[in-house]
């Protein structure tokens, strides 16, 4: 959602808005009070056409538009758009109640990573912490829906028990470019795999009667000029990627409201676009639920609600305004005011708050965090591990050092509404003491008077509510220093760590690559190390890709733990000690260099502003900015690297294990709607361990261009005990196999034979079979 405190230009107009609503609210609670003297219904979840048929024009409008200030006045809201003091302080709005006809407010809040909502409340001793979960990048490394649905239960769990209706999450849109600064809490580059994982998680949340609300539809691929970036996207790309996980995600596990974008596709606003909102997502995928915009300031209302739309948020009097005379001067029909409010009513009666449950304002968060530990351990990958550097021995086992500012200040998540008010993170020192490790104290007392000393500085400087502690700057390390600690330790952990958000994309220049400093302790430490015959160990604390090809080869081992959470370090340690195989899975690429993207000419890979923003210069549009081409179409990540043959640093779906697997000759069956593959995985290895098994597809020769692989399929192993085996199943659709011809408008599959491809990543092809599909099949309507 927007931080508006950045829309608000002064206080002057903070406080005329905030007059507004006042008075507005004012009018509303007397023109209430002034019709409960009348009979009216009240709401049940069998007469909600009775209910809109009582209403007067200005109630269905009020139900169109969000509460911004809490429930019809702003008088203790606060002075920042898009979060709430009531009900729920610090969630991100309400919608609005309307007494005389039974109808309560309901409360929408933050995520993905977990309940966003403030921690402490005036007057109140009690905290209201919430579990800090593993970021969506690293859930989706997981490559477990089963897994990622237990860690949405738990997120729902809370959501419930602290009074909220609705979670704002999971974002789901695809990595087009690394450098995105959204990426941390995305799933992946690729549309089934970011579809599963998002629908899995929708399960998990509304298990517990409460919503969900998947973001941003669509085609919210970079955050750079985000409330006004053009994404010019061919149909067919925009129906095979950037459409696709929304469909698996709306079709598989019916999210309670869906959140239109702010950018626009293709010239139009996603939230002005009726092909979209109602043609697409509507018609053609059966979706049930409501449509909410993500948190703007007012655009052409009217047109909002006339795309399909059901409700405006944050809520601004304008917006209540422009429906109003649009319905009166007949621009806007009654007929679709209606069917919003009727929609926005079927939302209500399912909510805890319409029920009137007791939230208890006290979740099992000890429960939640061993969850947290447990998911983030599983999506950590492990790039490299020469000569068996990983697991480490416990205990008595050795020394360690720990280099890097961020071995000492874990970063748990990315910045922005993705942020979690959470009651601790365990940094990566807790976490390996508490597995029975012995840190250097001197270079500990070092880092931790560097990290006081940076602290202090940022905090003087300041940073909104709305952002985390910023990252701090890398400490230098000499040589002298590190030859030091190579005398005592057994062995070195350098921890290297990057953090985005919400409001701008990453650079190339010292986020991708590595900083002058962050090299330079890389090369002191393995140079005084090995020196001494002894090993360095990475871990990679980031919430994306970065450049690996660079300095991979002089170190022993590289552990890609993301952004794992609260319970971070002791996760960290759990696979550095082989208490967790790791059996985390890439999500993304790694490329060598990032022009190798095939969008990198097509994203705004340096600091931009739109022309809009920058004061005296002329009205121009600016590539990249006011508009990005996609012009890479369907190749995105792995289908164009695989495609050319183009190298990479880690391809898509890359992962070690402290084990080794093996697959059998795979069996296809024929479905009735496709196929079916069954192959067993066998544990060849001296440990335990879960291997995960991707199921790509070679299309056959067709006039449409085809990557030479694609995922359709993927499925995740129990752990194996060694000489242990499990036989998968891996199932098709032939509606999977198609593409989508911009010709025909039609979704097509090719007849002929199709190469299957069981594969442990996207370049390691294990073994192969053979699926022929007889005659086309040609639907608009899949």
């Amino acid at each position: 959602m927007l931080i508006f405190a950045t829309k608000l230009k002064s206080k002057r107009m903070r406080n005329q808005t905030l007059r507004l609503l006042t008075l507005i609210g004012l009018g509303c609670c007397l023109n209430l009070q002034a019709q409960e003297t009348t009979e009216a219904p009240r709401l049940t979840a069998h007469n909600i056409e009775e209910v809109v048929a009582a209403m007067t024009l200005e109630e269905k409008v009020m139900m169109l538009t969000g509460n911004m200030a809490g429930i019809g006045t702003a008088a203790a809201g606060g002075d920042m758009i898009g979060r709430t003091e009531i009900l729920v302080p610090g969630a991100a709005g309400t919608t609005y109640p309307i007494t005389r006809l039974g109808i309560p407010p309901t409360v929408m809040a933050d995520g993905p990573a977990g309940l966003r909502i403030d921690p402490t409340r005036n007057g109140n001793d009690r905290t209201y912490y919430c579990t800090g979960f593993p970021t969506g990048i690293c859930l989706a490394a997981s490559w477990n829906t089963a897994l990622v649905e237990r860690v949405g239960e738990a997120i729902g769990n809370e959501v419930r028990e602290y009074g909220a209706d609705v979670l704002l999450a999971p974002g789901m849109n695809i990595m087009r470019h690394p450098l995105c600064g959204r990426n941390f809490e995305y799933y992946s580059e690729d549309p089934l795999l970011a579809g599963k994982i998002a629908a899995a998680y929708v399960h998990g949340v509304q298990q517990n009667g409460v919503g969900t609300s998947i973001k941003h539809f669509a085609a919210n691929n970079q955050e750079t000029n985000r409330m006004n970036n053009d994404a010019r996207i061919s149909q067919r790309a925009l129906r095979e990627i950037y459409l696709r996980p929304f469909e698996i995600a709306v079709k598989e596990a019916k999210p309670w409201t869906v959140m239109s974008s702010y950018n626009k596709v293709n010239g139009v606003y996603t939230q002005d676009s009726h092909d979209l909102l109602t043609n697409i997502l509507r018609n053609e995928w059966g979706y049930e639920g409501i449509v909410v915009t993500d948190w703007t300031m007012p655009r052409k209302a009217a047109m909002q609600i006339a795309a399909g739309n059901d409700l405006l948020m944050p809520g601004l009097p304008q917006q209540q305004a422009d429906i109003i005379q649009a319905v009166k001067d007949g621009t806007l029909k009654i007929e679709d005011v209606d069917q919003g409010v009727k929609r926005i009513l079927a939302y209500i009666v399912k909510t805890p708050r319409f029920q009137q449950y007791a939230f208890s304002n006290q979740p099992d968060l000890k429960a939640h965090a061993t969850v947290a530990r447990q998911s983030a351990a599983e999506g950590m990958v492990l790039l490299k591990n020469d000569e068996h550097t990983l697991p480490l021995p416990e205990g008595d086992g050795g020394r360690l050092a720990l280099f890097g500012i961020n071995s000492y200040d874990l970063l748990a998540g990315g910045t922005g509404s993705g942020d979690v008010n959470k009651a601790y993170v365990v940094d990566l020192l807790e976490g390996l003491r508490q597995a029975g490790f012995t840190v250097s104290e001197d270079l500990q007392t070092l880092y931790e008077s560097y990290r006081d000393f940076a602290r202090k500085q940022q905090d003087s400087e300041g940073y909104e509510w709305y952002e985390t502690r910023p990252k701090l700057a890398e400490m230098p390390i000499s040589r002298a220093l590190a030859e030091q600690q190579a005398a005592t330790a057994d062995a070195a952990l350098v921890t290297i760590s990057r953090l985005a958000g919400e409001g701008s994309d990453r650079t190339i220049t010292d986020d991708f690559r590595l900083t002058a400093t962050e090299r330079q302790m890389l090369d002191e430490v393995t140079d005084a190390f090995h020196a001494q015959g002894k090993r360095v160990v990475v871990v990679l604390n980031v919430g994306g890709a970065i450049e690996t090809a660079s300095w991979k080869d002089g170190v022993d081992a590289i552990l890609m733990a993301w952004q794992a959470g609260q319970e971070g370090g002791n996760s960290i340690a759990d696979v550095l000690t082989g208490k967790v195989s790791p059996s985390g899975r890439l999500p993304l690429t790694f490329p060598i260099n990032i022009m190798d993207e095939p969008s990198s000419k097509n994203f705004p890979l340096h600091k931009q502003k739109s022309a809009d923003d920058i004061p005296f210069m002329p009205k121009m549009e600016k590539r990249n900015v006011d508009y990005t081409e996609y012009e890479e179409g369907i190749y995105v990540g792995y289908r164009f690297f695989c495609t050319t043959g183009k190298r990479v640093s880690y391809p898509f779906g890359y992962g070690l294990s402290y084990t080794t697997f093996a697959y059998s000759q795979p069996k296809v069956t024929k479905t009735a709607d496709g196929f079916q593959v069954k192959v067993t995985v066998s544990n060849t290895g001296q440990y335990k361990g879960k291997e995960v098994v991707q199921l790509y597809v070679s299309a056959p020769s067709d006039k449409l261009d085809k990557p030479i692989r694609e995922l359709k399929a993927f499925a995740k192993t129990k752990e194996l005990a060694p000489g242990e085996h499990e036989t998968l199943t891996l199932a098709v659709a032939n509606s999977d196999l198609a593409s989508y011809d911009e010709s025909q408008q039609a979704w097509v599959a090719a007849k002929g034979q199709y190469l299957i491809q069981l594969a442990s990543n996207a370049e390691d092809i294990h073994v192969t079979a053979n699926y022929s599909l007889p005659t086309s099949i040609t639907s608009d309507l899949y």
